[in-house]
């Protein structure tokens, strides 16, 4: 990776991108500065303090402090990555959706337009949601014009980090929505790192406690790059074709079938259902309805501890096959191979094929599933455990590990394409 960084930075292309992009960065972070019109800051992180639920330091740590430190950006960009999903859901669902997605760039863009339409609906939706459960002592606004503002104020917000996303992705380097989710986790990193600084020297945490967990969290991030990177290659061969007076076909190649194919959005789907219970229990009055959530369907209780670690297990699990299906269609990819004239060894082409494909699928999903499950579960128990203030867990790593690997891709591969020679020989 470091190599590659080296190599991109002596290409002057290259480099005006990663400046770019590190730009792009500084704005975002300057703009998480900006507080948000009639809020009082003081009001809000004494009410997050006392909450006792864990949903708050989740959704604090995704949005970049977006809650502890209330900013036009306290929403991130999450309305929007919601909407792309309902989007995405719906493409399966209505032709007329579907018939955009095969328009090239022209259909494209249609989708793109309704994704935004969608998050600016999701955007309100939420931000009456996020004022109303986690800024409700620091409202100062009066009268309906002074909360439109406020309501206003958080989706812009939202809606202009979208637009920093768009440009890092056509000018910058990497996917610029991903950028902004890394840099908002990473964020968060000072503060855990100096909190635990403080509690070595009162004695109060155990130097070797801050080892074991840092050296768990390397261990993770290698167990993430190897299941990113895994793959099952299965051998197609193409069969021979005259056309006119030239033969084609004949050549042999593989299909790879990547083991984590879902990437991290079965841990995102899993920890946001989660989050539900305990978000319900800020609009609920009844001591003893929230109790009960607190201790069954939070990280506060005994019994919430596992509860809520085999719940997650299961519905990642769940989830992974369900992005996996939606995917990789294993009867449309049998169908086009056949029509192209592929075969895999063995396998006799059309139905049976798209048999195989799904066994080979789901055993390689299942690996991936588990892997994703354990790491997205593990440092929040070993944090439980050893008493550790950790909200840079296993959902954080992934996301930071994938952003990264998936970045580092990409500039390797423009500057093969730069560097490559083959067409002037």
């Amino acid at each position: 990776m470091l190599e590659t960084l080296k190599n991109a930075w002596k290409v002057e292309d290259l480099r005006k991108k990663i400046i770019f992009t590190l730009l792009m960065i500084v704005v975002f972070r300057l703009g998480a500065a900006i507080p948000v019109p009639f809020l009082n800051k003081a009001a809000i992180q004494e009410q997050l303090a006392g909450s006792g639920l864990g949903i708050m330091e989740f959704l604090n740590m995704l949005t970049g402090q977006g809650l502890q430190n209330p900013s036009i950006f306290s929403m991130s960009i999450y309305p929007y990555i919601t909407a792309s999903i309902i989007i995405q859901l719906l493409t399966i669902a209505i032709p007329y959706l579907e018939d955009l997605s095969k328009q090239g760039e022209e259909g494209k863009k249609k989708i793109a337009l309704f994704t935004k339409i969608g998050a600016v609906i999701i955007g309100f939706i939420q931000a009456i949601a996020t004022t109303q459960a986690f800024f409700s002592t620091g409202i100062v606004a009066q009268g309906p014009l002074q909360n439109i503002v406020l309501l206003t104020t958080l989706v812009a917000g939202t809606m202009v980090l979208v637009w920093l996303g768009e440009l890092i992705t056509e000018r910058g380097v990497g996917n610029g929505i991903s950028f902004i989710i890394l840099i908002g986790i990473i964020s968060g990193l000072p503060a855990i790192a100096i909190q635990w600084f403080n509690q070595m020297r009162a004695g109060v945490l155990s130097p070797i406690k801050v080892l074991f967990f840092v050296l768990v969290a390397i261990a993770i991030t290698a167990w993430v790059v190897m299941i990113a990177e895994g793959q099952r290659r299965i051998p197609v061969q193409y069969a021979k074709r005259v056309v006119g007076r030239k033969m084609y076909g004949g050549q042999a190649t593989h299909l790879p079938i990547k083991v984590n194919m879902s990437g991290v959005m079965p841990v995102i789907f899993a920890s946001s259902l989660l989050t539900v219970p305990q978000i319900l229990s800020l609009f609920i009055t009844n001591e003893g309805a929230k109790n009960f959530i607190n201790n069954y369907f939070t990280l506060n209780g005994t019994v919430g501890v596992w509860l809520y670690s085999i719940l997650q297990i299961l519905l990642i699990i769940l989830f992974a096959y369900f992005y996996t299906a939606i995917q990789f269609n294993t009867v449309e990819y049998a169908k086009n191979l056949q029509q192209q004239g592929g075969f895999i060894p063995g396998i006799r082409p059309g139905r049976p094929t798209g048999e195989y494909l799904q066994r080979v699928s789901n055993r390689i999903t299942f690996i991936g599933a588990i892997s994703l499950a354990i790491l997205a579960t593990l440092p929040l128990i070993l944090s439980l455990v050893f008493k550790l203030n950790v909200r840079f867990g296993g959902t954080s790593i992934l996301i930071v590990v994938g952003v990264i690997i998936e970045t580092v891709k990409q500039m390797e591969a423009q500057l093969t394409m730069r560097h490559y020679k083959g067409f002037l020989r």
